[in-house]
């Protein structure tokens, strides 16, 4: 989950570290560090905080050596402190290296390296390997390396650079991604594209258990067999200003704001309206056997959990296959039962999402057929699939996920219908569903136009310390992504809730002071949801309701209403979480929090 970048080449390292790490920031702010090799010593600096007190901090020196690594941390084992920030140095403080991931067997490796004479400085994991780099240090510093991570258990990206050999950066990964931008005369790492978009487009993914022996000319890959890999340089899908504020207080307004752009894209090539149908090139090779699924099981984390619920209404609605959703952080650890029959599904934004990794390994491991679905070409996910499909969001900044939300649920759509019209669905529904998803894009951007409206909600909702999200159906979903939104970036404690389940417990803390958000569109429960709205009502509560145009039923009831267009019924998450992301967004600016970096959190979750 940390952001790691470095730089060998002819310009001064320090500059391009610090763009970098200010890139990846979202992937963890806790506390930030560089190392740089100048005038053949080995120089480092590291702080507590985000990287702006890292930047004040090394603004009046003059470093300009080369080559150099740098970190950005989210806490794992060790509080966030100067001491246990990246990057970490041995006995000799000859060797520096940054690492994200986590060292499973940390305790036993530091309780013998402590044993040989081995001090340590810090509480983290991470530390382990840079010891065990310098005990087994001869002659060859890559050799040294291969040999400490043939002894570890766990996941690791890093990066080390050594006053031994000053012109060389090494780099391994097992689990957490890395990739080198490939420049001229000179090159570039880091653990995301974004970091080093700016300078190349030009990459090399790296694969697990790999090294690479980096200089400013050429690069040499091994594996930890110690066999020669060929590595091949691809292009990066986006571009510098696709990362770019563009004007947007944050990067999480803006990506709220790119949904009519971002599910046209997901969307573009893939739906055929005329044959009411979807065709996505990513599954054609295994479409026969995805069709002929005896059930298929969703997995994923967090608001990508959210989206495959959608997913499992969406398919057994329209295809009328049997879909199981599983949290994949307890997929791989329940001895799930699988048989040949089974198709596996793993969504992810990043692609890199560690336990539906896992997930989608123990799958493999049973001979399933695994899809992933993600947004980053490249990732880990999408290229230990059997197959998949990108979801073409764009880079998705903001912590706290939307674009990639809604994109998530318009790719379920779509193998939903493609499905559904090659099992039961006529081609008159199909067409009737086509059209409506491509009608989607317009209809968020006259949701969005109604922004300021919900911005005046949401001055009432930051006075409040809890929020009760109820829906039921395909919107039962949105209700708990809606209530996630708030708690990630308000921190707000919110529950989402099936409607109907209210009764049976959560009514117990309804009164004045509980604000309930009701999804309440005109569908097959619409008057279900018009008793627990009197429901609430009759005990104080008062009431956000999510309703279509036009509707005077539930204007009648509640408190403030937001506005959808009508769309089917199985489309209507798309919409009905728009105004649920606004609020939630206005709410933290409200209440001046941290929008785009939320205490805690980090974007791509890369350690179990």
């Amino acid at each position: 989950m940390c952001g790691i970048v470095g730089y060998i080449g002819k310009r001064p390292a320090v500059p391009i570290l610090m763009n970098g790490l200010k890139r990846l920031e979202y992937r963890g702010y806790d506390s930030a560090g560089l190392a740089v090799i100048q005038n053949e010593t080995l120089w480092l600096t590291k702080r507590k905080g985000k990287i702006r007190g890292l930047e004040r901090q090394i603004s009046s020196l003059n470093i300009d050596g080369t080559p150099g690594i740098g970190h950005t941390r989210w806490a794992t084992h060790g509080e966030p402190s100067k001491i246990n920030a990246h990057p970490h140095t041995d006995c000799t403080g000859r060797i520096a290296l940054v690492h994200n991931g986590i060292i499973e067997n940390y305790r036993l490796l530091k309780k013998q390296l402590q044993a040989k004479g081995h001090v340590f400085q810090s509480e983290t994991d991470t530390e382990v390997l840079v010891h065990l780099i310098e005990m087994f240090y001869k002659d060859d510093l890559g050799a040294a390396i291969l040999k400490a991570l043939q002894l570890v258990e766990g996941t690791f990206g890093i990066l080390v650079i050594s006053l031994y050999e000053p012109d060389r950066i090494f780099a391994a990964r097992r689990g957490s991604p890395l990739v080198i931008g490939v420049g001229d005369g000179e090159m570039f790492l880091a653990s995301d594209g974004a970091a080093i978009v700016e300078h190349t487009r030009n990459v090399i993914y790296m694969e697990d258990d790999e090294i690479v022996m980096i200089s400013s000319e050429e690069i040499q890959a091994r594996n930890l067999k110690d066999e020669t890999v060929i590595k091949s340089v691809e292009e990066l899908p986006f571009d510098l200003e696709s990362i770019q504020k563009e004007g947007y207080a944050h990067y999480m307004l803006k990506e709220i704001r790119e949904q009519p752009r971002t599910t046209l894209d997901s969307m573009r090539g893939r739906l055929l309206l005329e044959e009411g149908t979807a065709k996505l090139g990513g599954l054609q090779n295994v479409w026969d056997r995805l069709r002929k699924s005896r059930r298929l099981i969703i997995t994923a984390c967090g608001t990508s959990w959210h989206a495959a619920l959608i997913g499992e209404y969406l398919i057994e609605t329209l295809a009328r296959i049997p879909v199981e959703v599983e949290y994949a952080s307890e997929f791989r650890y329940r001895d799930p039962v699988l048989s040949e029959n089974d198709t596996v599904m793993a969504i992810s934004q990043s692609g890199e999402t560690a336990d539906t990794l896992a997930a989608i390994r123990e799958a493999r491991c049973k001979g399933v057929l695994a899809l992933g679905l993600c947004n980053v070409v490249g990732s880990s996910i999408a290229r230990e699939t059997d197959a998949g499909v990108y979801l073409h969001a764009g880079p998705e900044i903001g912590v706290a996920s939307t674009k990639a939300f809604t994109s998530q649920v318009v790719t379920l759509a779509l193998i939903a219908l493609a499905l559904g019209r090659e099992r039961f669905l006529s081609a008159e529904d199909g067409r009737s569903i086509a059209r409506e998803l491509k009608s989607i894009p317009e209809k968020i951007l006259g949701i969005l136009e109604h922004a300021d409206y919900i911005r005046t909600i949401a001055e009432k909702f930051s006075h409040h310390h809890q929020a009760l999200y109820l829906g039921r159906g395909f919107n039962y979903p949105v209700a708990l992504e809606g209530a996630l939104k708030m708690k990630e970036i308000s921190y707000i404690h919110a529950e989402g809730y099936p409607a109907a389940e209210m009764k049976h417990g959560p009514i117990a803390l309804i009164d004045k002071n509980m604000p309930v958000v009701i999804i309440a569109v005109r569908d097959g429960v619409y008057d279900k949801v018009i008793s627990n709205i009197e429901e609430v009502k009759a005990r104080g509560g008062w009431i956000l309701a999510v309703v279509n145009q036009n509707d005077t039923l539930i204007r009648e009831r509640a408190d403030e209403i937001v506005e959808i267009p009508v769309t089917a019924n199985c489309l209507t998450p798309i919409l009905t979480v728009v105004p649920l992301q606004l609020l939630a967004y206005y709410t933290a600016v409200y209440k001046k929090c941290d929008v785009d970096q939320p205490r805690n959190l980090a974007k791509s979750v890369t350690v179990e």
